[in-house]
């Protein structure tokens, strides 16, 4: 099979990565979350690659498989606690500890197994699994940027795959005979020079794609463990558990002398290439439909209004006031326009629920849909909450089943998005994506421009975590 993405010669591992990623992007051949830049892509695809694994008589035979926690990889996790296998998860870049052994409830239902197989199973449903754990594991599931069918390995670039690997061996969790597979879309199988893979780089024994199953009899040995000289203080000091396991191989008489911290350069960037300034754009008044889309008005240069404040208010609101606050604002409901107010809310069923604080001019909008009726606001509030996704701004439009979350930029917008997966209330599982006007092939750090109301005439405005009388009214 020709491989879609061709490598020129002399290209860097930072330079396969771009093509496979701008290809992905371009092709839109990828699920959220995006942009698929820096990330394993979740690729379309992934749930008909990840069933493959059960085919694999490797898989048949094993007892504990460690797969990792990206995104593409949920339904290999999946299929694992499906076959009543002991699974093993990563903690998400080693922050915390080294892997996560999942447990889900006796007697499981399917759908409490997808729970379990998604973040925030990881989270709820997990015991850690330390260093002086006696445990052996048959097979190891990887995420990779770029494969080759001899199977060589391209990760995204932070190496805690192969520093997981290593680990495992150090462990002796692992051996040669481990199996290794990586779950990857077509388009990311290409030919690559064996040169760029170094001594640390885990190579792979199966990649499954949405249409093949590839045995790459690999030549290349795996690593045989943490190679110090690789690491520098600063990784060491991210990652508390690495801190412990040069510990214990120190006074094991091993040599674990660190080697030295690169220049920080931007990823991708080459040696004397400067960064270009970001391009500045004309100023525009931004609107949001209730379907998450933004229309823009272009604005003359000789209709330019001066910018309007908002109307000050007595009593300002701000975090998770009470009490007082609430009393404050059920008066500015209730004053000479509350009757037209609730007649409004009850025929488009739409109130905004937001903070009286500044708000930044860039945000990133969040889209949350499926809301099952009869769902009160302080509900998914709660839920918010315990999620750790508290908005900046909250948009709720409960008559419509949807609400709009408003985030301080993409970054906390993607964090939000990866909490609120598989979010389920009254028994309805809620949908979570960007707003259609920020999804595509946005780059990182690119965010909806939201400008805010001038006036307040038909907002109803609250703290995010209390509720007044007149949201009540909206939501009946």
């Amino acid at each position: 099979m020709e491989p879609a993405i061709q490598i020129n010669p002399g290209a860097t591992k930072w330079d396969i990565r771009q093509k496979v990623w701008d290809y992905i992007e371009e092709n839109n051949l990828a699920n959220f979350p995006r942009p698929v830049h820096n990330r394993i892509p979740n690729f379309k695809g992934a749930i008909q690659a990840c069933n493959r694994l059960t085919d694999l008589q490797e898989f048949k035979s094993s007892k504990t498989v460690k797969v990792n926690p990206d995104r593409p990889q949920q339904q290999a996790r999946f299929v694992t606690l499906e076959a009543q296998k002991t699974l093993l998860v990563p903690t998400p870049r080693l922050r915390t500890g080294l892997f996560n052994n999942i447990t889900p409830p006796e007697g499981a239902s399917k759908e409490q197994l997808r729970i379990c197989s998604s973040s925030q199973g990881v989270k709820d449903f997990s015991v850690p699994v330390g260093l002086d754990s006696k445990v052996k594991v048959d097979l190891v599931v990887v995420g990779s940027v770029a494969v080759s069918e001899k199977g060589l390995r391209i990760g995204k670039g932070e190496g805690f795959a192969d520093l997981e690997y290593g680990m495992m061996v150090s462990m002796g969790a692992v051996d040669e005979s481990t199996v290794v597979v990586t779950i990857v879309h077509d388009c990311q199988v290409m030919d690559f020079p064996e040169e760029l893979i170094e001594s640390h780089d885990l190579t792979v024994d199966y990649i499954l794609t949405p249409t093949r199953v590839i045995e790459t009899k690999c030549q290349t040995p795996k690593p045989l463990g943490i190679i110090w000289s690789k690491l520098d203080p600063e990784k060491l000091e991210k990652i508390p558990v690495l801190k412990k396991l040069r510990d214990l191989e120190e006074q094991g008489g091993k040599d674990v002398t660190l080697g030295v911290a690169p220049e920080a350069t931007e990823p991708g960037l080459q040696t004397g290439q400067t960064k270009r300034p970001p391009r500045r754009r004309p100023r525009r008044n931004i609107q949001q439909d209730d379907e998450g889309e933004s229309k823009q008005e272009k604005t003359g240069e000789s209709d330019q209004k001066p910018r309007q404040r908002p109307p000050r208010v007595r009593k300002e609101v701000r975090g998770d006031g009470g009490g007082d606050n609430d009393r404050e604002f059920n008066k500015r409901g209730r004053g000479r326009r509350g009757d037209n107010m609730r007649e409004k809310d009850q025929e488009e069923g739409g109130s905004e629920v937001t903070a009286q604080r500044r708000l930044p001019l860039s945000v990133t909008t969040v889209y949350l849909g499926g809301i099952p009726a009869g769902l009160r606001v302080s509900e998914l509030k709660t839920a918010l909450r315990e999620r750790e996704a508290i908005p900046l701004r909250l948009t709720w439009q409960g008559a419509q089943h949807r609400a709009f979350l408003d985030y301080s930029d993409p970054q906390a917008a993607e964090v939000a998005l990866e909490s609120l997966q598989d979010l389920s209330l009254n028994g309805h599982s809620l949908q979570a994506e960007l707003a259609k006007s920020q999804r595509g092939g946005k780059r990182a750090g690119q965010s909806n421009r939201r400008e805010r109301p001038s006036t307040a005439p038909e907002t109803k405005t609250a703290p995010p975590d209390a509720e007044s009388d007149t949201n009540e009214k909206a939501e009946q």
